[in-house]
């Protein structure tokens, strides 16, 4: 194909950078520019929309895609010209639905076990295998829909290293790579020991421009106990909770019978870990039937088939509690109940915040202490209700706690500054990646490498 003027123009500026700085890295980047440049698919590049990518390893439960979602829905709200992509390996990311420019590639599946080991989902092959796969999907997928921005959720280095290719690619192209994570990781001796595991604070020094915790310092830190360089310090932004809008769209016309009167709505997230608290909720309403209001009841779709269908026959045994597996618009029946009973996953608890709801917060304790830390200061702060588990389970502890919710004060009763407020500075950090012209964001990366 003929050059065109902005091609040459573009061609002129790389050689420009590599006379002025002659490192061999800077060398070995221009070439690789000016091939790029002469590469018709990618040459077209310039006239498209942005683009941004984001990455959850989803092995366990929900919150990881229900996150990443929330985020690309913003992001695509406030940028008209953007198409956001995400990579999952949930095994339900089709059941919820996605806004127009925003779309997903679904990896296989990995599953995490209650002992910490990894196996594969669905398909009949080692884990090595599955691992191969995905990160092959993963790299090809990001070297095709070349992302101005890549937004990795939560592993730094993906689920077992997957990933570390894709970021060696896309920091060569001059991407701009953002880790995100939520306001609570885990107890700060554990997580020490489990990122000096994976490797986790070089590939923050090595590959990422920012990290940005969905949170506030006031709450959380959630990387206490953690010796971080200066450089790695000025990379951190805490952005606030993310806020959840509720879809403008009516019930569908099967919503649960019980949703027609004042009720409470018991939510495990996915599931996988929450049949205690279903448990404890069901005990509750079989010792006493004079609690002021009925129960519905979301087992979460990972809860155990048997589980699910012991607590689906002992709930149509009661009057005033009915249960259901999964709901994808979750956030309508939680808008509408008059309280919540939950346990402390990032989602739930900003969902709690955002539909100011008074809430129940039974917190797992185990493998991760991260929903312990985040309900205590939540209760600290009196957004939030917390009863702990102490391994019995009594009935009538959980009924007291049920009836006294409705007189439990509202979460915006507790004045946080800047608590919701994380998808406002996610837009307003992303923006001038997604704004700043191509030529521009590689001019930038090359100077980088200008010598001391």
């Amino acid at each position: 194909m003929p050059e065109n003027a902005d091609v040459k123009q573009q061609e002129n500026c790389y050689r420009d950078t590599i006379y002025a700085f002659s490192p061999p890295v800077a060398y070995a980047r221009v070439a690789t520019m000016l091939r790029e440049i002469h590469n018709p698919v990618i040459a077209s590049r310039a006239s498209r929309g942005a683009r941004v990518l984001i990455y959850s390893h989803d092995t366990f439960g929900l919150g990881h895609l229900r996150r990443c979602r929330t985020i690309a829905h913003s992001l695509v709200e406030s940028h008209e010209d953007l198409s956001v992509l995400i990579l999952s390996g949930s095994p339900i990311i089709g059941s919820f639905d996605f806004r127009r420019r925003v779309d997903f590639v679904r990896v296989p599946g990995v599953i995490k076990l209650r002992n910490g080991e990894y196996t594969s989902l669905n398909l009949q092959l080692q884990l090595e295998e599955t691992l191969s796969m995905r990160s092959s999907i993963i790299e090809h997928t990001a070297d095709i829909f070349d992302p101005d921005v890549l937004i990795v959720d939560k592993e730094p280095l993906g689920l077992r290293g997957e990933i570390q290719g894709t970021l060696e690619m896309l920091r060569s192209r001059g991407k701009h790579l953002v880790l995100g994570l939520r306001d609570v990781l885990d107890d700060p001796v554990t997580l020490v020991n489990e990122w000096e595991r994976k490797n986790a604070l070089p590939a923050i020094q090595d590959y990422y421009d920012e990290v940005w915790i969905y949170g506030l310092p006031q709450i959380c830190e959630p990387l206490e106990g953690l010796t971080l360089t200066e450089e790695m310090q000025r990379k951190i932004t805490y952005t606030g909770y993310l806020p959840i809008k509720v879809p403008e769209a009516e019930f569908p016309a099967a919503a649960p019978e019980i949703t027609q009167r004042p009720y409470l709505l018991v939510t495990t997230g996915g599931g996988g870990d929450g049949d205690f608290l279903i448990e404890w909720v069901l005990r509750a309403y079989e010792s006493d039937q004079m609690l002021p209001y009925p129960a519905l009841l979301v087992l979460g779709p990972f809860l155990q088939p048997e589980k699910q269908s012991q607590f689906m026959a002992r709930a149509a045994k009661l009057d005033r509690v009915e249960a259901i597996i999964f709901n994808p618009h979750v956030e309508r029946l939680e808008e509408n109940a008059v309280g919540i009973v939950a346990m402390g996953g990032y989602n739930t608890f900003c969902e709690i915040l955002s539909l100011d709801k008074r809430a129940v917060i039974v917190p797992r304790t185990v493998p991760r202490q991260e929903q312990l830390i985040r309900t205590s200061k939540a209760q600290e702060l009196g957004l939030v209700r917390m009863l702990e588990d102490n391994g019995h389970m009594d009935p009538a502890e959980m009924a007291q706690a049920l009836r006294e919710l409705p007189r439990q004060p509202r979460p915006s009763e507790s004045v946080v500054p800047g608590l919701l407020e994380g998808l406002i500075n996610v837009n307003r950090l992303i923006g001038p990646w997604l704004r700043q012209p191509a030529t521009s964001r590689v001019e930038d990366t090359v100077t980088a490498f200008r010598p001391a």
